[in-house]
Formats: C-alpha cells, sequence, structure tokens
C-alpha cells in the first residue's frame, strides 16, 4: 500500500490516477523539491510553523484515507505490511517500514525498536528497565520496548522534554 502526504486544504483528485494503479509513496507536502530540497523542506518548516499538521493519504478497503500525522500513534512492521495505527483504528498497508520511518522522521517519528517507529509528541512516560531497554508509554496507554540499539533515539524527546544534556553524567557538585 502506498501513502502520499498532503497539507490540510490541497486537492488532488483520485480520478488523476489510473485506476489499479498505488498512490506514490512520498511523505512530504505535495510542493515539489527544487534540486537542493531546500523549497520542500521550507514548505514543511511553514506548514509545521502556522500549527497545521501535514496529512497522509492512503488507499484501504477501496477507500481512500486522509489522517493528519500528528495523530499517527506508531507504524509497526507486519511481514512485508505496516500498521500504521491511529487511535483506535489501525491500518494494514503494504511497505517497508525503514523507508516510511525515513521520510516520518522529520514529523517528529523515531524509531525504538526494528519493527516499531513512534509519533514522539505522543510519548507520555519513559521507564528504564535492568536490562538495558527501555518502556515507553504512548498518548492511549500503549507500552512499547525500546531496545539497546535504538535507545540512542530517545535523546530527541529528552532534549524536547527536559534539555539536551539529561543522558549526560551528573554533576558531581550537585548533590
Amino acid at each position: 500500500m502506498a501513502l502520499k502526504t498532503m497539507e490540510k486544504g490541497s486537492h488532488e483528485s483520485p480520478a488523476e490516477k489510473q485506476a489499479g494503479e498505488p498512490l506514490a509513496v512520498e511523505f512530504r507536502p505535495t510542493a515539489q523539491e527544487d534540486a537542493t530540497g531546500l523549497t520542500g523542506n521550507i514548505r514543511q518548516y511553514e506548514v509545521l510553523a502556522k500549527g497545521q499538521s501535514p496529512r497522509v493519504a492512503f488507499k484501504a478497503k477501496g477507500r481512500i484515507f486522509l489522517l493528519d500525522l500528528a495523530e499517527i500513534v506508531a507504524v509497526q512492521a507486519e511481514g512485508d505490511y505496516v500498521s500504521l495505527q491511529h487511535g483506535r483504528h489501525v491500518y494494514l498497508l503494504r511497505g517497508c517500514l525503514s523507508a516510511i520511518g525515513e521520510a516520518l522522521k522529520p514529523y517528529g517519528f523515531i524509531r525504538i525498536h526494528r519493527s516499531v517507529v513512534v509519533n514522539a509528541s505522543l510519548v507520555e512516560e519513559i521507564e528504564p528497565l535492568s536490562t538495558g531497554e527501555y518502556r515507553l508509554r504512548v498518548k492511549g496507554g500503549q507500552e512499547y520496548i525500546v531496545t539497546r540499539t535504538y535507545r540512542g533515539n530517545l535523546r530527541f524527546i529528552a532534549h524536547l522534554w527536559l534539555g539536551p544534556n539529561i543522558f549526560e553524567a551528573a554533576d558531581p557538585g550537585c548533590k
């Protein structure tokens, strides 16, 4: 299954695509990027600065769904598919988690496991485990394990919450 992001208010007719042809996999605003990619990046930042959430369009069960990326909780690998978890709904799409995870990275999604990418803005709690892994709880109560391989990605969340030095050694002068 293929995905395409759209901004609120943008229009693209499904009739413009040939029957049976999947939508192109893209996770950027509909504005075309120039050779340096600068135009596309500026557009992404403008959308985010205005408080508008980029949207993702995908086809499932013969219908096209449009979802705000900010409302997507997690994306999980399911064999040759990925499941897009949006509130209480789960959408199964054909695709590769690594490609989708990289495309979602500029929108605040982080990889926490070889088969899980989560929306960092929806993380509510991080609990260290004795194994060196972490338990991460997202809005809605769903819990995920952050493996040691991907625990460095938690720095992104820590920077948002507590500042850039949270994972560094504490000052010995502080008690």
